[in-house]
């Protein structure tokens, strides 16, 4: 059995895990119960009921949320002209280059853009980033010859959303720092998109349940109404 902290225990008890809770409720609890030196990551966990097992109903998406996420974030741009891309405000920018250094195993950035010429040199490397959930599609916006309107927007607060291979998802929302009115704004945006992800053709319900949790807390279940 795995075991918690007296951290974690003491956080736990003071907060109805059994109970549904209503958004604005589980965020207000969250900050509440917050006690750890840190700024910790504020997150949206749904169960999804869709078969993982199914290619044809994989479900992923991109929000923007209001308030930003409150991270980060390392943006890689794959271009045959990186200086117009690190102007932007680009982490890394290349090409050959970096897909070389991807191929050596590096990963160490969040997500990456490519112009529409440089994918045929990308799709080199998807069984690579595939699975990290970094390869550029044009559905999530990350394939575009507009560099910097795609860098503004996932620095200023778009994150990236699909689905494991459990047919569970996570988006992160915020951090505990943030005013419970920027959360709830975050959360409202998050859960609007995962409903709007939901395949083509799907029949039966979509989202099974969802929890709420932040890094050093026990997750909280939400009310169904809410999705």
């Amino acid at each position: 059995m795995k075991r918690r902290s007296k951290r974690y225990k003491n956080s736990a008890s003071g907060i109805d895990s059994a109970k549904d809770l209503e958004l604005q409720e589980a965020l207000e609890g969250l900050k509440t119960q917050s006690r750890v030196k840190f700024d910790e990551s504020v997150e949206l966990s749904f169960s999804l009921g869709v078969d993982p097992k199914q290619s044809s109903l994989s479900v992923r998406g991109t929000v923007k949320l209001p308030h930003g996420s409150g991270k980060e974030i390392k943006v890689l741009v794959f271009t045959e002209n990186p200086d117009d891309a690190l102007k932007h405000g680009a982490d890394y920018a290349g090409l050959e280059d970096l897909i070389t250094k991807i191929k050596d195993g590096w990963t160490d950035f969040d997500v990456a853009i490519s112009t529409t010429s440089a994918m045929k040199s990308v799709r080199s490397i998807a069984r690579v980033l595939g699975p990290r959930g970094l390869m550029p599609t044009p559905k999530a916006g990350t394939v575009t010859d507009n560099l910097e309107e795609a860098i503004n927007e996932v620095k200023s607060g778009r994150v990236d959303f699909k689905m494991d291979k459990t047919g569970a998802m996570a988006v992160l929302i915020g951090k505990c720092s943030f005013s419970s009115e920027q959360l709830l704004e975050n959360a409202n945006s998050a859960i609007k998109a995962v409903c709007s992800s939901r395949p083509d053709g799907f029949k039966g319900r979509f989202v099974k349940s969802a929890h709420i949790s932040s890094t050093m807390n026990p997750s909280l279940r939400l009310k169904s109404s809410i999705f």
